[in-house]
């Protein structure tokens, strides 16, 4: 496990860069790890965000790319469009949350 310093908090990381503890994020820590992934958060993207870190609530689980195209409405070429390389890694990173099960 590794720290990094995400505006201005502490959080552990795991070996793939995904945080350790869901609670440690915040709006801010999520806006620094994806300037840190050159995506610039629209709207549209803190929407999908949102939806992940809501539903890992529930679930404790981060959802995968169908889940979250279905409940967000999200066809999967725009998600593909906002998060490119990787959009249910890139979404769970951004949103703190552990590398889904569905991801390789």
């Amino acid at each position: 496990m590794t720290q990094a310093v995400y505006a201005g908090s502490m959080v552990e990381l795991d070996a793939e860069g995904f945080m350790t503890r869901a609670d440690a994020w915040s709006r801010p820590v999520g806006e620094a790890i994806s300037q840190e992934l050159n995506i610039s958060l629209t709207p549209e993207h803190w929407r999908l965000i949102d939806f992940a870190r809501e539903d890992f609530s529930i679930k404790n689980t981060s959802p995968g790319l169908r889940r979250i195209s279905k409940y967000t409405k999200t066809g999967m070429k725009d998600i593909y469009r906002l998060f490119p390389k990787g959009p249910g890694k890139l979404i769970a990173r951004i949103a703190g949350l552990p590398k889904p099960k569905s991801c390789l």
